[in-house]
């Protein structure tokens, strides 16, 4: 198990992330024009309450039962394990969910409530059964069966708003995808249920503690600030704010599609001591994010705010400032979203807690403080300010195990061609007419074309490993390149 395996795995998982991306950035545009940010609000507040008892769920066993399977002894039994603690906790969780039904008003007037029991009863079988599949290496069934899933659900939703159904067919799709990602997972599951020890448990659980605590703590990055925008003010502003929060995610998609490919390889090398594959590994990670995040966060700051005017509709165009800053903190994700995936493969997830306990607290911290006083702007601003804290805090640990090396010639050449990128964006901004969507989307598209090309023409190595892409992937690579 080499780079190239990884490469060739995560061409499958990028090549799912960005026909996701595509599908559902058409999709949110469809649901803004159509049931309006106060109908997203809602939407994105059940998610993000999924999200977060689900985080209580799990527990941090998934992440547990991929490390000690994919350390090759005893899977079946781990996969056992792993999959009776999560029954049990998640039955706890929903008897107390059921018991404290009245705290959970906005979801219970709105009508999803139930949908919300529906999607975390499901929610304790597809976790093992996702864990299992990761923690043998089938990282290419893995993608394929989430990203069918989050297409299936996608389709359903879409369906359900033309039907007039929108808040409940919105909750109602994500169940549906749920039940299909189990579908697809069970047909290709080769693990089985057997008799297990105390010591299996006693295993998961102390790897599981950890990892826990440092999920609590990227979940508080993730969605505490929604649950506080909408405590603080309105559900239209919910909706206005995860827009701005999809949008960015444009910037860290190739990261997010790199995780679940590199957790389980780098905890096989970390056990057999292979410390320079885990060092090239990561260099070549970061290079890769950051070829997607720098130009898209460039692209974001100077057309960002007729993007959202022309694609999702006026009200939304109130995020930009928001847009802006959750861009910038992108690039802080990259390098704390990598950091902390190697700290944990590696088993030091109690590294990774500490810092990211520090950026959570100050993260609940910023937004208490900010919201009230500037709106979601606070909310933006609270992350990316903890994001780069948490990126300092995680370098300096991981740094203390291995060697963090940056390619800082591709780097430098990244941004090069993103300041190409950049002035014929503002060119056409001063020049040109941005009155419509298509005219805002058709120098969108060509500044792509011009980073891109201008990156592969003054970078061997990234050209190199595009090229070598292709090759695998059976596409032409073209001769002027």
């Amino acid at each position: 198990m080499g780079i190239e395996e990884i490469q060739r795995q995560s061409i499958i998982s990028f090549g799912g992330q960005i026909v996701l991306t595509i599908i559902g950035f058409l999709s949110t545009i469809y649901f803004a024009r159509t049931v309006g940010a106060s109908v997203l609000g809602a939407y994105f507040l059940f998610m993000a309450y999924h999200n977060i008892i689900g985080m209580v769920t799990d527990g941090g066993i998934g992440g547990a039962a991929i490390k000690r399977i994919s350390e090759g002894e005893e899977q079946n039994e781990y996969f056992s394990a792993a999959l009776v603690l999560r029954l049990f906790v998640t039955l706890s969780i929903l008897i107390l969910i059921i018991e404290l039904r009245d705290y959970f008003v906005d979801l219970d007037n709105a009508g999803i409530f139930l949908w919300l029991l529906a999607a975390l009863a499901l929610s304790m079988l597809k976790g093992p059964l996702y864990s299992g599949i990761a923690g043998c290496g089938k990282m290419g069934i893995h993608a394929t069966g989430n990203y069918i899933g989050d297409i299936s659900r996608i389709l359903f939703q879409i369906m359900a708003i033309f039907l007039g159904y929108e808040l409940a067919g919105l909750a109602g799709g994500f169940v549906v995808g749920i039940i299909v990602s189990i579908t697809i997972a069970l047909r290709f599951f080769d693990l089985h249920v057997t008799l297990f020890e105390w010591r299996h448990i006693k295993n998961l659980s102390t790897f599981s503690f950890w990892l826990f605590l440092t999920s609590s703590g990227i979940l508080v990055y993730s969605y505490a600030d929604r649950i506080m925008i909408g405590y603080y003010l309105e559900n239209a502003d919910v909706g206005i704010y995860q827009i701005a929060v999809q949008f960015a995610a444009l910037a860290s998609f190739s990261t997010i599609a790199l995780r679940s490919t590199l957790w389980p390889k780098i905890s096989r090398w970390g056990k057999e001591q292979k410390i320079g594959l885990i060092e090239k590994s990561l260099s070549k990670a970061i290079n890769f994010s950051l070829t997607l995040a720098i130009p898209v966060m460039i692209g974001g700051i100077l057309v960002g705010d007729k993007l959202l005017y022309g694609l999702y509709g006026p009200e939304f165009s109130e995020g930009y400032i928001t847009l802006v800053l959750i861009l910038i903190a992108q690039i802080m994700n990259v390098f704390q979203y990598l950091f902390n995936t190697y700290l944990g493969a590696l088993d030091f997830q109690k590294m990774s807690f500490k810092a990211t306990t520090i950026g959570a607290i100050g993260n609940v911290i910023l937004n208490i403080l900010l919201i009230p006083v500037i709106g979601i702007d606070g909310a933006a601003l609270a992350t990316l300010i903890t994001l780069a804290l948490n990126s300092i805090l995680l370098k300096k640990y991981l740094s203390n195990i291995i060697s963090i090396d940056i390619e800082y010639p591709s780097v430098i050449n990244i941004l090069i061609a993103s300041g190409c990128m950049a002035v014929f964006l503002i060119l056409y901004r001063l020049l040109g007419s941005t009155s419509s969507t298509s005219l805002i989307i058709v120098p969108v598209i060509l500044g792509a074309i011009i980073y891109f090309f201008i990156l592969i023409r003054i970078d061997a190595n990234i050209k190199k490993e595009l090229k070598e892409i292709a090759i695998q992937t059976h596409l032409p690579w073209p001769k002027w390149l």
